[in-house]
C-alpha cells in the first residue's frame, strides 16, 4: 500500500488508516480486504465431513457423543412452547417489553413479502404457480455463554409468516446443561415449535440427515461459527441453507455535515462483532475523517471488547477520503457491503445510486443497531461482497414454488405439432412420440 497516502492515530488508539483515493491506494486496501474472508481450511473441513458422516451413520448415538465431548452434556434437550412459555413469565419486563415490541414491527414489516399463487386460464387450458411453506424449518441460534433473542425473532418471523409447519431451534448448552433463558423466551414470543439443544457441526449434521428421533429440515437457517458455516456449506443440497454468512462488515458514507461521534460509534458497533469484522468509512471531507479518529479513542476506552475493536479496526478498518460523494459511493457499490449507512446531509438523494448493500440506513438517526434488533428490516443478510446477487432473508426464504399445467385434447391438438418440431431437433424421439401417440388414429 502506498504509504505516503496514510495517517494513523497514536499507539494507544485503536489503529483506523486513513487513506486518500488515487485511484491505487484503494484499490490496494479493497483487495486487501478480500483476506479476510474466511477460506476453506482444509483441516477444519475435514473435521467437519467426518462429524456428518458419523451422524449420518449412526445418528443419536454419534449425537449424545459429540454432545458431551464439546459442550460437556450427556443428553439431548428437547423443548416445548411449554418449555418457551415458562421461560417467558421468567423474563424480566423490561426484555418482554422489547421482545413484542421487536416481533410487532418484524412481523409488520415482513408481511408485505407474502407471495400469492396465480393461473392462466382459457377455456382449453389452464396453468399457474402455487406458493407453499416449506414443511419443517431449522434455525441455528449460537449458545454457550452467549444470548442471541434477536435471530431467534429475526428468523423464525417470516418463517411463520411463509406458513413453514414446524420451527425448530438447534442451539447448544452451556457447559451445566442450561439453555439461555432469553432465546426460550424469544421462541416463545416468535411462535417456534421446538428446540432441540444441539450445537455445531453435529448439530447441523442431525437437522440436515435426521436421527433415530430427529426429524430433517428442509432448510437450515441462522448464523455460527466457522464449523458451522462449513458444515451448512457442505449439507447443501441434502437440504437448502440460507446463505454462507462471513464476517460483519459496515460502510460509512459522510460528508462534512456528517457528526464524528456518530460515525466512531457507529463503526465501533460493527468492528466489536469479531476481529474480522470490517468497519470502513468513506467520506469526502478529511476533516471528519481525523475527527472519527479521535472519537474512535475516546469511545472505545471504556469498552469491554476493546481488543476486539482495536484488533479489528487496525486490520480490517479505513476511513477513506474521496474526492466527491459520488466516489464514495462508486466505492460502496464495489464493497457491496452487510450493512450501509449515508449520513450525508442529503441521504436519500444517494439512496437510488446504491445498487449493492444488504441493509442501508439512511440519516444519522438511523444507525446500524437499529435494524439489528428493532425496526423490522431483517438483519440476516448477505456478506463478502454477496449483496452482489444475495437478498436479506424474507418470507421468500420460506417457501417453495410448484408450477400445474391442466391442458384438454383441443388445446394439446393446436400445439402439438410445434412440440414435435422442437423435440426432433433436440433428438428425443421420444418426446415427440408421447406427444403424437395422442392423435394418432
Amino acid at each position: 500500500m502506498n504509504m505516503k497516502n496514510q495517517t494513523s492515530c497514536t499507539d494507544d488508539e485503536p489503529y483506523l488508516k486513513i487513506i486518500k483515493t488515487d485511484g491505487f491506494v484503494e484499490s490496494d486496501y479493497l483487495s486487501n480486504l478480500q483476506k479476510r474472508i474466511c477460506q476453506n481450511d482444509k483441516r477444519i473441513e475435514s473435521e467437519v465431513r467426518s462429524i456428518l458422516d458419523n451422524i449420518k451413520d449412526f445418528g443419536d448415538s454419534a449425537l449424545l457423543e459429540y454432545n458431551k465431548k464439546f459442550d460437556g452434556v450427556d443428553n439431548i434437550q428437547r423443548l416445548t412452547q411449554e418449555d418457551f412459555k415458562k421461560a417467558y413469565d421468567n423474563t424480566p419486563n423490561d426484555l418482554k417489553r422489547a421482545l413484542n415490541g421487536a416481533f410487532k414491527r418484524i412481523k409488520s414489516f415482513h408481511k408485505k413479502q407474502l407471495e400469492k399463487g396465480y393461473s392462466i386460464k382459457t377455456n382449453s387450458y389452464e396453468l399457474g404457480q402455487i406458493v407453499r411453506g416449506l414443511s419443517r424449518v431449522g434455525i441455528y441460534i449460537p449458545g454457550g455463554t452467549a444470548s442471541y433473542p434477536s435471530t431467534v425473532l429475526m428468523n423464525a418471523i417470516p418463517a411463520k409468516l411463509a406458513g413453514v409447519e414446524q420451527i425448530v431451534i438447534f442451539t447448544p448448552s452451556q457447559k451445566n446443561g442450561i439453555l439461555n433463558n432469553d432465546i426460550l423466551a424469544a421462541a416463545y414470543v416468535a411462535g417456534v415449535d421446538e428446540l432441540i439443544g444441539v450445537g455445531g457441526a453435529h448439530g447441523i449434521a442431525a437437522a440436515a440427515y435426521g436421527t433415530q428421533t430427529i426429524p430433517k429440515v428442509d432448510k437450515i437457517v441462522g448464523p455460527g461459527n466457522i464449523y458451522v458455516a462449513t458444515a451448512k456449506r457442505l449439507v447443501y443440497g441434502v437440504c437448502d441453507i440460507d446463505m454462507i454468512a462471513g464476517p460483519s462488515e459496515i460502510v460509512i458514507i459522510a460528508d462534512e455535515f456528517s457528526n464524528p461521534e456518530y460515525i466512531a460509534a457507529d463503526l465501533i458497533s460493527q468492528a466489536e462483532h469479531d476481529v474480522l469484522a470490517s468497519a470502513i468509512l468513506l467520506t469526502s471531507s478529511l476533516s471528519v475523517a481525523e475527527k472519527t479518529v479521535e472519537c474512535i479513542s475516546k469511545q472505545t476506552q471504556f469498552l469491554s471488547r476493546k481488543t476486539i475493536i482495536k484488533n479489528s479496526l487496525s486490520s480490517f478498518g479505513c476511513a477513506i477520503v474521496c474526492k466527491s460523494l459520488d466516489e464514495a459511493t462508486f466505492i460502496a457499490n464495489e464493497i457491496a457491503p452487510e450493512h450501509l449507512e449515508i449520513l450525508t446531509e442529503n441521504p436519500n438523494i444517494l439512496l437510488g445510486t446504491i445498487k449493492n448493500a444488504g441493509s442501508v440506513f439512511l440519516g444519522e438517526y438511523s444507525p446500524e443497531p437499529l435494524g439489528d434488533y428493532y425496526a423490522g428490516a431483517n438483519h440476516v443478510l448477505p456478506t463478502s461482497g454477496t449483496a452482489r446477487f444475495f437478498s436479506p432473508l424474507s418470507v421468500s426464504s420460506f417457501v417453495k414454488k410448484m408450477q400445474f399445467v391442466n391442458y384438454n385434447k383441443r388445446a394439446l391438438e393446436e400445439v402439438k405439432d410445434d412440440i414435435i418440431c422442437i423435440a426432433k431437433r433436440e433428438g428425443f424421439d421420444g418426446h415427440a412420440n408421447s406427444i403424437s401417440v395422442r392423435f394418432t388414429n
